[in-house]
């Protein structure tokens, strides 16, 4: 009698590769704005890196990539927690210097701690929605039936994409630019409370960043 078992389904993992890219990115970013606004101590930024991008190697190298995404996921929520604080202290900072001390800082290190504040807030909500997200890519990967934070518009028109489509971290970050820029949804609609609250977070500290700080830098330069 043959046996009914079926084999296994294999389950396809994202690459981690982007993810990890784009936090090097805001780290060298960091590196080299002149001028900007430091409220850690340098060597605080490659601790921070190093905590986040060790597991995300090793999810990529690793046979048994599961146990390291639940790390990778704990330590990215970490991370977003850390790097939003010092980004909103950063902010209140340069809020404080432009009301109550407007000399003491010129426009260029207004400039660029703006620069550095929006991007690495956009970077930092792309991590988190793409974590957020039916609980992660870890989950997502396994196909297991959980309700989305976010209604992308690929699940709309299945006949568009191929079979097994699914947001990966691209998708996320296109979402977090758009938060940041537009402070609205575009074409990515949120469907839960904590995704809203996010995304009001998100395009807060953005919409202060760009309308008082930036605004502000380019009209000492002028």
């Amino acid at each position: 009698m043959a046996s009914t078992n079926e084999p296994a389904q294999t389950i396809r993992y994202e690459s981690h590769l982007l993810p990890a890219f784009a936090i090097f990115a805001v780290l060298l970013l960091l590196e080299i704005l002149p001028g900007r606004l430091q409220i850690v101590p340098e060597w605080f930024f490659y601790l921070i890196a190093a905590v986040v991008l060790t597991p995300m190697v090793a999810v990529a190298v690793a046979p048994e990539k599961a146990a390291w995404m639940r790390v990778e996921r704990a330590t990215i929520f970490l991370v977003v927690m850390v790097a939003t604080a010092i980004n909103i202290v950063a902010l209140g900072q340069l809020i404080v210097a432009i009301t109550v001390h407007p000399d003491s800082i010129g426009g260029i290190p207004l400039l660029t701690s703006s620069i550095g504040i929006w991007v690495t807030n956009l970077v930092v909500f792309s991590l988190l929605f793409w974590q957020v997200d039916r609980d992660g890519p870890r989950v997502r990967a396994t196909n297991v039936d959980i309700k989305p934070d976010w209604l992308f518009p690929q699940t709309e028109t299945p006949e568009a994409v191929p079979p097994d489509w699914r947001p990966f971290f691209l998708d996320y970050l296109f979402l977090g630019f758009c938060t940041a820029t537009a402070f609205s949804p575009t074409d990515v609609l949120p469907l839960t409370r904590r995704a809203k609250m996010l995304m009001m977070i998100e395009s807060s500290i953005s919409l202060v960043t760009i309308v008082i700080v930036a605004a502000r830098a380019i009209n000492i330069l002028k």
